[in-house]
């Protein structure tokens, strides 16, 4: 009987691999918390009206990548494909939003159906962070600011870069909508298929294209600045001036939009070239109008989403995974013969209630010394604690180094608990 696979573009994450994860996440869920940050949590599957109404029905996810299906009530459901507008949906559901700011976040799989490659999976993961109720570049400056925090913390500060840009209210990107395809209609003939499709649909996706000869033709293109409004012109001045005032380094990129059909004012990504064309990590921008647009009262809101499996894979690229980062036991535990197993089970929880934080690693399926000592040994632990027919009748541990020379020792079971954290404490 031929044996069952993953689903092409949905990967499984091993435990050699979750230490990493935890890692990214745990950091993640401190700098958060200490700006003020809660969690939430939605979940995976949502009306697939929210994501028509929230994305647009034009834009390729809701076009091409997202997984709806028919439940058997007949009702057309949708696995996530982002956490935005799920977060909207909560939010105005359980009466968080209206007359109330809002700094939320949320972690967990999302799903789209586009080509599977390095970086890039069909169920992938996102921290998001969502702010409601705040109008001001104010609130925009602490994304950024708290993002560069998170690099810092992650090693990352010198291998990503931020792109911010401005792209108006919906009237000003309207007007400049209409400029872009009147220039860009001269091109049919040379724009790529990508392209020419957008053109009628998106054609402010245009400006993200990745084809040279696009790029060579956009050189020329009008540029959305000369079409934004003086609020636009002037939030954005402002924001630009926190970020210099925080020492936050930023570079204004005037044909950087957005995918997805909510975003208004500000837009950012931050970049990486460390990882080839899979460069973005983190990315977000204002959607001021999309409480309102899912049947809310108007409601300011910003917030960005950053891809784990991107992070991960340029923290495993640039070799910045600490090396405290690891499943590898601290101590191993051993019983010789069934008469010390008991005790030795024992010593275990004792030496865990001890040593707070630390692995330790009851071995049990018996089996001879030398066999134990292996395990002991591809563990990672360093330290083997021996407990047999000897140590129980005098009541003591031999305490095994095994990642040095050290002499193995007996210890008494009551001094134990000094022993071990003298030993890690010098470590």
């Amino acid at each position: 009987m031929a044996k069952i696979q993953a689903i092409r573009g949905m990967n499984d994450i091993l435990p050699d691999q979750t230490p990493l994860w935890q890692f990214l996440e745990n950091t993640v869920r401190q700098v958060l918390r200490s700006y003020g940050y809660q969690e939430i949590r939605m979940p995976i599957v949502e009306q697939t009206e929210l994501f028509k109404r929230s994305i647009g029905e034009v834009t390729d996810i809701v076009e091409k990548e997202m997984y709806t299906f028919d439940d058997r009530n007949g009702d057309s459901l949708t696995l996530r494909p982002e956490g935005t507008a799920g977060c909207v949906r909560a939010g105005e559901e359980h009466g968080l939003l209206f007359n109330q700011t809002q700094r939320l976040w949320y972690t967990g799989p999302m799903f789209r159906h586009e080509r599977p490659q390095k970086g890039r999976y069909r169920q992938f993961h996102q921290i998001g962070v969502e702010c409601f109720g705040m109008s001001g570049p104010d609130i925009d400056a602490e994304l950024l600011i708290m993002t560069a925090r998170l690099w810092s913390a992650l090693g990352l500060q010198s291998h990503t870069r931020l792109e911010i840009n401005s792209i108006g209210t919906a009237q000003a990107r309207r007007n400049y909508r209409e400029a872009l395809v009147n220039y860009l209609s001269d091109f049919k003939a040379e724009l790529d298929s990508d392209s020419l499709r957008r053109l009628e649909s998106n054609p402010l996706r245009i400006l993200d294209s990745k084809n040279p000869d696009t790029q060579r033709i956009l050189e020329r293109a009008p540029v959305l600045d000369a079409f934004l409004d003086e609020e636009s012109i002037a939030h954005f001045a402002r924001l630009k001036a926190l970020l210099d005032a925080a020492g936050v380094v930023y570079a204004v990129n005037p044909r950087l939009v957005r995918g997805l059909d909510y975003y208004g004012k500000t837009v950012f990504e931050w970049i990486t070239d460390s990882l080839g064309a899979q460069g973005t990590v983190c990315a977000g921008g204002r959607y001021d109008g999309l409480v309102e647009q899912l049947g809310g009262k108007p409601t300011p809101a910003v917030g960005f989403a950053m891809g784990i499996e991107r992070v991960v894979l340029l923290l495993e690229t640039l070799g910045l995974v600490p090396d405290y980062v690891t499943n590898d036991a601290d101590v191993y535990v051993m019983a010789m013969g069934d008469g010390a197993l008991a005790a030795a089970m024992a010593l275990s929880e004792a030496i865990r209630a001890d040593l707070s934080g630390k692995i330790v690693v009851m071995h049990c399926g018996g089996g001879s010394f030398k066999s134990q000592m292996k395990k002991a040994d591809r563990s990672g632990a360093s330290l083997a604690i021996i407990v047999g027919e000897n140590e129980l009748a005098s009541g003591t541990a031999s305490v095994k180094p095994l990642r040095s020379d050290e002499p193995q020792k007996a210890v008494n079971q009551s001094e134990l608990p000094r022993v071990l954290s003298e030993f890690f404490g010098s470590r």
